[in-house]
């Protein structure tokens, strides 16, 4: 589903250049889920911007579903996260002259799906925002605006989620119920996620852990019993 080779960033800073990640690779198959960790500016947000095709490598090659992404024009790699692929980020990042069920509908209306209205109302009622629906995202709480940008997420149902520090704004209780539907919608639908965060007990839910430091990979574990406990359940 998501394959990365020799994965290197570089910027022009001060007449010099600045590598702020160098020669990462992993894999991973349909439905893993995985967690990149590390301190701040080690690299994890610059990786999965990457990954996901929002950015381009210096060096290296990105495959998301089969298709490289590296030689890809804007509009094809827009496409290709068009079709393929689901975001959540902290600080949530919804239209705010959209309601939430407009927002929702977002994704799907960019595909042409009929019948987006009652997919995206499906998908707030699951998330337990079925009344909240007319609401911009002003007249909402941080966890409601979450919680409304992880039905967007899924709207088009991707083959692929990446989530950059999802709970990063929230309080602990708040982020409790975002992290258990996160992790159910992500069951139901056999996504692959990949999750940046710096909360290790966050990343502890996900089956393979990688470690990123001065934008090395400095470890790179599988969770046994995340593991066990996703195919028991798949």
């Amino acid at each position: 589903m998501l394959k990365v080779e020799n994965l290197t960033k570089s910027y022009a800073s001060g007449g010099r250049d600045l590598t702020v990640l160098e020669a990462v690779s992993f894999e991973l198959q349909a439905q893993d889920t995985f967690a990149i960790v590390g301190p701040s500016g080690s690299g994890k947000t610059t990786l999965l911007g990457l990954c996901a095709g929002l950015d381009r490598a210096s060096a290296g090659s990105v495959w998301l579903n089969g298709i490289q992404l590296d030689d890809l024009s804007e509009d094809q790699r827009a496409a290709v996260r068009n079709e393929h692929v689901g975001f959540i980020f902290q600080n949530f990042q919804l239209l705010p002259s959209l309601t939430a069920l407009e927002n929702v509908l977002v994704p799907l209306e960019l595909r042409g799906v009929r019948g987006g209205t009652r997919t995206a109302q499906e998908l707030l009622e699951r998330v337990g925002l079925g009344g909240r629906g007319h609401h911009y995202p002003t007249q909402l709480s941080g966890g409601e605006q979450q919680r409304v940008s992880l039905a967007r997420a899924f709207a088009n149902r991707p083959k692929i989620l990446f989530a950059d520090e999802p709970t990063g704004n929230l309080d602990a209780d708040t982020s409790a119920t975002v992290v258990e539907l996160l992790f159910e919608l992500n069951r139901e639908a056999g996504t692959t996620l990949v999750l940046v965060t710096h909360d290790l007990e966050l990343a502890a839910r996900t089956q393979r852990i990688v470690r990123i430091k001065g934008g090395s990979v400095v470890s790179d574990t599988v969770n046994q019993e995340s593991a066990e406990i996703a195919r028991l359940s798949s």
